[in-house]
């Protein structure tokens, strides 16, 4: 039976956790959610900047995650920054809580989309990166952007 290409639509995107990390392994995960915060998404209003998850008695919780207030539901909105259920099966959750348990390891989400109409997030195991792997992380950014300049031919002001 052939399976069909799900279509991932993208709310956010957590670009400062590839740089503040190293990304040792990611996964999906559903993250439970009321009505308005799910309205409030489909309408791109998300923020996963701040956010990192947990392991807290046998559940893995999003915390720092601001979802704006859906406008047309005044008073059914819930706190922007709650704390948020994330969805996996038992073991995946064991198996967490076991590498985080080790030196240096955290939870980070990569990114928040909707694919075949569930709000779906990209949790990643991740190792805090220093100093040093950070200015590497620059350094080839600038040279790979040199590389696409010079292929593209806007290499800037010319030498003779």
């Amino acid at each position: 039976m052939a399976e069909q290409a799900s279509e991932r639509k993208l709310v956010a995107k957590n670009r400062r956790a590839r740089f503040e990390y190293e990304i040792l392994e990611s996964l999906e995960v559903g993250i439970a959610l009321l009505g308005p915060e799910v309205k409030s998404l489909r309408a791109g209003n998300a923020n996963l900047t701040d956010a990192f998850a947990v392991v807290r008695r046998g559940e893995v919780l999003l915390l720092g995650c601001h979802i704006s207030p859906y406008d047309q539901a005044a008073r059914a909105n819930p706190d922007p920054r709650r704390e948020r259920k994330l969805l996996l099966h038992r073991r995946e959750i064991a198996r967490l809580a076991g590498r985080v348990a080790e030196r240096g390891l955290t939870l980070v989400p990569l990114d928040l989309y909707f694919r075949d109409g569930r709000a779906k997030l990209t949790l990643a195991l991740a190792r805090g990166k220093r100093g040093p792997d950070k200015r590497e992380a620059i350094r080839r950014r600038e040279s790979e952007r040199e590389v696409q300049r010079a292929l593209r031919g806007r290499g800037g002001r010319r030498r003779p």
